[in-house]
């Protein structure tokens, strides 16, 4: 037992301190501008340094990695995703707060390995958009691991990170005791952050007098971390008008809230910039669904920036299949967003929204070591991700046949592992 446990420590002392240089490659930092042929060095799970060839030493003893020709950018961050096979609230009431995705998310689940092969390395995974308020949605890294809390991010405090998933509009409106109009759906949320504040007024009252504290409530205290900026609001909203709706809830209680998917951004946008409301976009190109977003145009991102606002994309996976998020990029530039913001879109912007900025979305040194490696130009149609690096680990690489397989698909690729029985029997070590 001894021995097996000084071997574990061992191992892990030997992969913090590995040393890893990719050279060659056009360097896109996001964070500054590309560098021609340059070197990425990476010590353990950060990078170590970021920089031009003859600025950057590759240091002795680095397992050097031949890159050139290739693209290599950071880690792409989708703000919100439903991968995981995740779900929060049930049908008992419009507003719960206190469900976790956390405690429904199957980390074994193929939607993981089709959002690495995408080059997805940091991801928002949410509850539906059926409620007003759907519950906490979960941050993580898409790392390969045993259980849930192997891939959580976690605050400085320890505490898993997440924000709180909200909606309105269609989705969110139903028979009682949900909603049956926009007006009863806003009167709920506002009846419910009263009723935390009330919770908050009873418990200061209270003091350090055990007696005197109010019942505990696990969706009052939920809803106080949202409150106390703790946890961000991402709110589903497509019509103009429901925007406006939330940008005005947003004001009267004071939370931190970020616009998803908002449809009619484009209609709206100068009131989002002034509101300093940041907005996860999504793109499609088979615009359909429900009526509400009916009015979908891809210039939507470029209307936000050049009002003043800040914007990010997402996948909302399925709608957008993770392994193409690269392409929803190049639909908002197409849209009139610029080269440069839509590939901050896909990184650093996202990190911001999830308040991640200081760990991931750029390539400077320091930050965790997330990144891609491409075989051309990221907004490109024609492009491929061919490696994906997570913390200094390869978690993807499309030369691996069984990788390749979460790329393109086919026979096998929807399965979370591989069936043992007597026409499909497998060695272990062939398994995901």
């Amino acid at each position: 037992m001894l021995v097996t446990l000084l071997l574990s420590l061992a191992a892990r002392a030997t992969a913090a301190d590995e040393v890893h240089a990719f050279v060659g490659a056009r360097i896109l930092p996001i964070s500054g501008p590309p560098i021609e042929r340059g070197v990425l060095v990476v010590r353990g799970a950060r990078i170590e340094a970021v920089g031009a060839a003859d600025k950057v030493s590759v240091p002795s003893g680095a397992l050097v990695h031949d890159v050139s020709g290739k693209w290599l950018m950071p880690g792409l961050v989708d703000t919100h995703s439903h991968i995981g096979e995740a779900s929060g609230a049930d049908e008992s009431a419009p507003i719960q707060p206190d469900a976790r995705i956390l405690d429904s998310f199957d980390v074994r689940a193929p939607s993981l390995q089709r959002a690495q092969a995408g080059g997805i390395t940091t991801c928002n995974v949410m509850p539906g958009s059926g409620h007003l308020l759907g519950g906490q949605t979960l941050y993580f890294k898409l790392k390969d691991a045993n259980s849930v809390e192997d891939l959580a991010i976690r605050w400085p405090d320890g505490a898993i990170a997440g924000g709180m998933k909200m909606a309105n509009g269609t989705n969110s409106r139903g028979e009682p005791p949900f909603p049956g109009t926009r007006a009863k759906s806003a009167a709920l949320v506002r009846e419910k952050f009263i009723a935390a504040q009330e919770y908050e007024r009873k418990l200061n009252e209270a003091g350090a007098d055990a007696s005197k504290r109010p019942a505990r409530d696990l969706g009052m205290e939920a809803l106080l971390e949202v409150l106390r900026g703790k946890r961000i609001v991402h709110h589903h909203t497509h019509r103009h008008d429901d925007v406006l709706t939330v940008l005005r809830l947003q004001k009267e209680f004071g939370f931190k809230v970020v616009l998803h998917h908002v449809t009619d951004a484009w209609k709206v946008a100068s009131e989002i910039a002034a509101a300093g409301a940041p907005c996860s976009l999504i793109l499609v190109d088979c615009p359909g669904g429900k009526l509400e977003a009916r009015d979908l145009n891809w210039g939507s991102p470029a209307a936000v920036v050049a009002a003043g606002g800040r914007v990010s994309i997402h996948t909302d996976d399925w709608i957008n299949d993770s392994r193409l998020f690269l392409r929803c990029a190049g639909m908002a530039v197409r849209g009139g967003l610029s080269r440069e913001k839509a590939l901050e879109a896909l990184t650093l912007e996202g990190a911001r929204q999830l308040e991640l900025e200081a760990r991931v979305g750029s390539l400077e040194s320091g930050k965790d070591a997330d990144f891609v490696v491409l075989d051309g130009d990221p907004l490109s149609v024609y492009t491929h991700v061919e490696q994906t690096w997570i913390e200094g680990a390869k978690v993807f690489d499309r030369g691996d046949p069984r990788d390749k397989l979460w790329a393109v698909g086919g026979y096998g690729a929807g399965n979370a592992r591989v069936l043992h029985d007597c026409c499909g029997e497998r060695h272990a070590e062939d398994e995901r």
